[in-house]
């Protein structure tokens, strides 16, 4: 299928960050006295958005976390990937090249507004990516969910004017497939690491070790 729409996910599709971001939570986790390494962060919390967190983490922690908590949370991963982030391999040829096919595309992650911001300005995206861009932040905002809900990808879609069916998504996280899948699009899972077992028991397509492969896809 040609889509009408394409649809990235931003960490560990577009941007590499989310080893940055598990030291960041890991380190905060462990101050809370949820001791974990990046590693544990990375397993635990891959592609939550920081409100789905936190009732997770008040649970093991046995308390309320402060009220300023996702703020500052979020200042520290602001502060951390603004610093320390890179392109995934192939990310700005991939969206240049479907920019140039003529394709309609679109990044929507769990991320927020300024974390993307931050990222893409790192990484050189920022004229590319702009106005193209859907976070959970702003999709909550307007009284809808984060992934694993559909809500973001819909949110896309709808911007974009193009019926769900007729979008492909292209994911790394379990919590993203499965709201892509939920969303009614085509999932394809990407997994530069590994063979992509748990992408596809959510319900992906195929799943991609090289972005580039996408184009297999796209005819």
């Amino acid at each position: 299928m040609r889509p009408d729409l394409i649809i990235f996910d931003c960490d560990g599709v577009l941007i590499d960050s989310e080893l940055i971001a598990s030291r960041v939570v890991a380190a905060d986790m462990t101050a809370l006295g949820w001791e974990m390494n990046a590693d544990d962060a990375m397993q635990q919390f891959l592609g939550m958005n920081i409100g789905d967190m936190q009732p997770m983490i008040e649970l093991k922690i046995g308390r309320l976390l402060p009220e300023s908590w996702r703020n500052q949370l979020a200042k520290k991963l602001v502060t951390a990937l603004a610093a320390d982030v890179a392109l995934m391999p192939g990310a700005d040829e991939m969206l240049k090249r479907v920019t140039t096919m003529g394709f309609e595309w679109r990044v929507a992650s769990n991320s927020s507004d300024e974390e993307m911001a931050v990222k893409f300005a790192r990484t050189g995206l920022s004229e590319l990516t702009q106005g193209r861009c859907v976070s959970a932040s702003r999709v909550i905002a307007n009284g809808g969910k984060a992934k694993p809900a559909p809500d973001v990808f819909l949110a896309a879609a709808e911007e974009a004017m193009v019926a769900p069916e007729r979008c492909i998504v292209l994911e790394d996280s379990v919590l993203g497939t499965r709201g892509a899948v939920a969303a009614g699009m085509l999932c394809y899972g990407f997994d530069p690491h590994g063979d992509g077992t748990a992408l596809l028991a959510e319900g992906a397509k195929a799943v991609f070790n090289r972005l580039d492969e996408i184009f297999g896809v796209l005819a």
